[in-house]
């Protein structure tokens, strides 16, 4: 797209076509979240008491009520999105309020350069807290440690007016998980050269909410790519090592530069430490030292870089990601010191500030310098006279009061699930703390059974389980309903052991969904009865693929075929039940069951992943092999499950029926590298 000759800001609506990939439905089955809310965190002692004290806190893996988005596809097919255009003399910036509000663009139009990392097609992979995830633009992530739920789901999108009178643009949505608004406010004013965010998130209980927020932006990357921040010290991990302080910048690890990405062999991520006085800002540098720079007003504290590295997993996830070629690091920035925590929100609490993202030219030979404090330096004189704290204070304070109005016409539709809310709000006459400038419009089908319980008193049945809630407040409605005798059928009980076992009252879901198969049986309650089970006798079961699961109750893997055999006879129930009985080592149990399987569902790659997993246990390398010459959609980030058939493969081949030994191990690992089309582990 060619931005178009403009003399003032305007705002308008386009069709961008784009290869896109199918991302196809949405996963019925639940996704309850783990036992504990909190994740352990691997801490060098360098890093100090402050800095440590909310690491990990809230960041337990959670989606429901959400559902997983693990039906995507890599068929590339030119598709028309929605896009918004914010145009100026200077800047043109592109939202896509169907992709999470992504910034897809933003185009300097004197430079005649596009400053983000713009991705040429629309490819998910496995990286999001909902599994779909995808690379480029500047992303906002809310609510909970990870990849928004919403990044690959449309957001509201309404026209406001900006700070002189000019249009911007606002979209917003409703927080599922945690139940809050939020909202981004775009803001271009009439000849300025930087682009505007104001970010405005309420809290409407009265209880504190832990709270997330970063603004990812992925920029283009090449050997001499350098990223600058006002920091004296970083907190620094490879990922897999412990988080490290380091203090004299420009900082070194394993003699390489952590300024510079293009010399990490590996995926590496480090978190700015940036004084408290000191304006937080990040910015990219080229050799000629043009470049990008964010900016923000203090409350948005954190800042970080992302490199894949030059590694081979890095390299193929990029590719990956977009097409052969392109390479991008991440800077962000964050309400907190790191990613790994959450903010303590206090009830009726509402958090707002700006960012704001441009250009920046600053001399090549400064802001390459071995002198941190000239290379910072320079981008900070730069910033003074392009846009001094003063102004960005200032226009803070104009984008809150902005930020009140509500928009004067729609422009894109997201979810009835905030609608939802404030319907049960009036219903049961409570009072409403959403702010009236959220209008989430009506609430359509997908919410119809839960309005049904709401004004009815009934929740109707169905063939299908639909989408879930999990509020406690819903909790209490429903098991109302069904004490009362109009809604005592299996899909009501269902859904209230669904409520206890995400709110973790794990008796209670158990003898919901017992109940729920007195009532008709069904493989939705026997699916959860087998998850139920695992929990019970192995917690660790549901954790992350980094950890190594324990095995569970073979009880919970003749549930799981149970409800096969019941139905729904889909392709995340088979994964479950393949899964379950390769864990419990029922090899020739779990040969049957795949044999049993309908084609198409046979030869999906975690099926096929799955069945080669139990071939090289059980030693039959012949049906290893094939594995290794497909090409996989759905492995997660860091996943090691091709990594470890591939050396698991060749350590049986060379032992020849011996046991495997260390120095075979070794071995196998310098003589057999693995494919780079094969390279997801990033280790």
């Amino acid at each position: 797209m060619q931005a178009q000759t403009i003399t003032m800001t305007t705002l308008r609506e386009e069709r961008l076509s784009l290869p896109c990939a199918n991302l196809g439905t949405e996963n019925p089955l639940p996704f309850f979240r783990l036992p504990a809310d909190d994740i352990s965190m691997s801490v060098d002692v360098s890093v100090d008491e402050e800095d440590r004290r909310r690491l990990g806190w809230r960041c337990g893996h959670r989606v429901l009520p959400y559902r997983l988005q693990d039906g995507f596809d890599r068929q590339l097919e030119d598709r028309d999105i929605q896009v918004l255009i914010l145009e100026n003399e200077h800047l043109c910036a592109m939202v896509a309020p169907g992709l999470g509000g992504r910034l897809l663009s933003l185009f300097d139009k004197e430079a005649q350069r596009e400053l983000l990392d713009r991705n040429p097609v629309f490819q998910p992979a496995n990286l999001a807290l909902r599994n779909a995830w995808f690379s480029g633009g500047i992303e906002f992530n809310v609510g909970q440690f990870g990849h928004h739920y919403l990044t690959c789901s449309p957001l509201f999108a309404a026209r406001i007016t900006g700070s002189t009178g000019e249009p911007a643009l606002r979209v917003y949505e409703w927080d599922r998980v945690k139940c809050f608004p939020y909202q981004i406010d775009f803001h271009l004013p009439p000849g300025s050269r930087f682009l505007f965010t104001h970010v405005r998130i309420v809290n409407p209980h009265d209880h504190e909410i832990p709270m997330y927020w970063w603004t990812n932006m992925a920029l283009p990357e090449n050997e001499k790519t350098r990223v600058l921040c006002p920091a004296d010290t970083i907190l620094d991990t490879d990922l897999d090592a412990p988080l490290v302080a380091r203090s004299g910048a420009p900082w070194k690890a394993e003699g390489h530069d952590l300024t510079y990405g293009c010399k990490m062999p590996r995926p590496r991520e480090c978190f700015f430490r940036i004084p408290t006085a000191q304006r937080p800002w990040e910015a990219v540098v080229e050799a000629d030292g043009r470049g990008f720079v964010h900016v923000s007003t203090p409350q948005l504290m954190g800042r970080k870089v992302f490199y894949w590295g030059r590694g081979p997993d890095g390299k193929h996830w990029q590719e990956f990601l977009s097409v052969p070629g392109r390479a991008y690091l991440e800077i962000q920035a964050g309400l907190a010191r790191t990613q790994m925590e959450h903010v303590p929100m206090p009830a009726g609490e509402t958090y707002e500030w700006t960012e704001a993202f441009g250009s920046i030219s600053v001399d090549a030979e400064l802001a390459h310098s071995q002198d941190w404090a000239e290379a910072t330096g320079c981008v900070e004189v730069d910033l003074v006279a392009r846009l001094p704290k003063r102004v960005i204070h200032s226009l803070d304070a104009c984008f809150c009061q902005l930020a009140k109005q509500s928009g004067s016409n729609l422009l894109a539709r997201g979810s009835g699930w905030g609608a939802l809310e404030r319907r049960r709000l009036a219903a049961l006459h409570l009072a409403d703390n959403i702010p009236v400038e959220f209008d989430f419009g009506e609430t359509g089908e997908e919410q119809r059974p839960w309005v049904e319980l709401l004004e009815e008193g009934y929740f109707p049945l169905s063939k299908e389980p639909g989408h879930l809630m999990t509020q406690p407040e819903w909790q209490f409605l429903l098991k109302r309903s069904i004490m009362e005798g109009r809604s005592d059928h299996w899909l009501a009980w269902w859904h209230l052991g669904n409520m206890c076992m995400e709110n973790r009252d794990y008796v209670g879901a158990r003898q919901a969904w017992e109940s729920s198969l007195d009532r008709q049986v069904t493989g939705w309650a026997l699916r959860n009865l087998a998850i139920a089970t695992a929990r019970t006798s192995s917690p660790r079961l549901s954790a992350s693929f980094r950890m190594k699961p324990e095995p569970p109750s073979t009880d919970a893997a003749m549930l799981l075929l149970r409800a096969w055999e019941v139905g729904p006879r889909i392709a995340p129930l088979a994964i479950e039940a393949a899964r379950m009985l390769l864990v419990t080592k029922q090899h020739e149990r779990l040969s049957t069951f795949l044999a049993s399987l309908p084609e198409l569902i046979r030869q999906h790659e975690r099926i096929v992943l799955l069945a080669a997993s139990s071939a090289l246990e059980m030693g039959r390398l012949s049906e290893v092999e094939p594995v290794f010459h497909r090409h996989y959609v759905s492995i997660r980030e860091g996943e090691t499950t091709l990594t470890e058939l591939w050396y698991g493969y060749y350590e049986r081949k060379l032992a020849a029926g011996k046991p495997v030994e260390e120095a075979l191990r070794n071995y196998v690992r310098k003589e057999f590298p693995l494919p780079v089309h094969l390279a997801f582990r990033l280790i």
